[in-house]
């Protein structure tokens, strides 16, 4: 035993020196079947999967017996891709292991987000490039319109002036003082409950609900009901009436603000759950009052959540479109850039001048998300 070890011992910075002197074409033509191997199996299992996929949309069968084994077969095999694919990295030795395996499992992940993301917008772009059909390139003449349509400028005023403000302001000013106010009451559970309730409601679905609570109608409005019983003023179309535009917006931002206070809550409160409690108290015991303890030792605690809910709430903002398509169509001085892009591509068929409002919208949005990412890398926001 002692010999063997001893061999063993004597051989290995031999081996050692070899592998160092090997080079690269040496190495490659050592691992030239392993690295072919490495690649022809999970292509030929992503055949295999398509090939699969192929069939059960040209069967037969019942919708739920496709289904279910559209789900086994996509799981099981997807699960057998990074088996066999993992299995075969780790026979290139240590080296290209390291460098190959991240790609392994980032790799489909990567692909399919350049698939549905990156390639349709690159996509949207080139046909911003071309007329209403598509036929003749007019350069940037749509993004020059873009920025010169009075309609733009009503809908960037709606966007920019009036949902930023008004709806990100009062979402997460909203749902700092409900955390607050929630965590200190002995019922915080059922009051966080029913705040995050309209979080389980569709954006489409509020806009029914709150176009019922508008109507113009007193025996089915809420709000005209209230007005004209204590008024006894005539009715009033709050949110599709040219007389109260642009203020007939902030009937729809406060939509927005039902539906997102409750996410904005759930951030905070978790947040001030995170502030040392014996931080709290010495500042109490030193004399502090509530509003002291809230403006000069929460709000610092919190303020990389504050940060990052601001953010993520604006980029929500600058791509709404459900609640205001749902309640008024984009009419009445109410559209913003998203309804824009919906009229002019889909409504009145002209893609060049729609996907060139498209990038637009794109482009608002991605300073905000890099800010957002931003924040995560360089503090710990929750």
């Amino acid at each position: 035993m002692e010999e063997n070890t001893d061999t063993i011992q004597r051989r290995a910075p031999i081996a050692a020196t070899e592998a160092k002197t090997q080079g690269p074409l040496d190495w490659l033509a050592t691992n030239l079947f392993r690295i072919a191997i490495s690649l022809f199996v999970p292509v030929v299992t992503l055949a295999v999967l398509y090939a699969g996929f192929i069939f059960l949309r040209n069967s037969h069968a019942s919708k739920g017996v496709i289904a279910v084994v559209a789900i086994i077969w996509g799981v099981g095999g997807v699960a057998l891709l990074y088996l066999v694919s993992n299995w075969l990295v780790e026979k290139l030795g240590d080296t290209w292991r390291a460098r190959i395996q991240p790609f392994v499992f980032v790799g489909p992940a990567v692909a399919i987000l350049f698939w549905y993301l990156a390639f349709p917008s690159l996509r949207t772009f080139y046909l911003s490039l071309f007329n209403r059909s598509g036929t003749v390139f007019v350069g940037l003449d749509n993004y020059i319109a873009v920025f010169t349509n009075r309609n733009m400028f009503v809908a960037f005023r709606n966007n920019i002036l009036l949902w930023i403000p008004f709806g990100a302001l009062f979402t997460v000013v909203f749902g700092l003082i409900v955390a607050v106010l929630a965590d200190r009451s002995k019922f915080d559970r059922l009051a966080k409950a029913f705040i995050f309730m309209p979080m389980a409601i569709s954006m489409v679905g509020a806009g029914v609900i709150w176009n019922m609570i508008y109507a113009v109608n007193p025996d089915i409005g809420l709000l005209n009901a209230v007005y004209t019983g204590l008024t006894g003023n005539a009715p009033i179309a709050w949110k599709a009436s040219a007389e109260l535009a642009p203020w007939n917006n902030l009937f729809l931002i406060v939509v927005m603000i039902w539906l997102q206070t409750g996410f904005a809550m759930t951030l905070f409160s978790a947040a001030i759950k995170g502030i040392p409690g014996d931080l709290l108290e010495a500042a109490r015991v030193d004399g502090a009052t509530e509003l002291q303890v809230f403006f000069k030792i929460m709000l610092p605690s919190i303020s990389g959540t504050i940060i990052t809910v601001t953010t993520t709430v604006i980029i929500f903002t600058l791509k709404i479109f459900d609640v205001v398509q749902v309640m008024t169509g984009g009419q009445f001085s109410t559209q913003v850039i998203a309804t824009q892009f919906y009229r002019e591509y889909f409504t009145n068929q002209n893609s060049g001048f729609g996907s060139a409002i498209a990038i637009v919208l794109l482009i608002s949005v991605v300073p905000v998300m890099i800010y957002n990412l931003k924040q995560f890398n360089e503090r710990e926001a929750f």
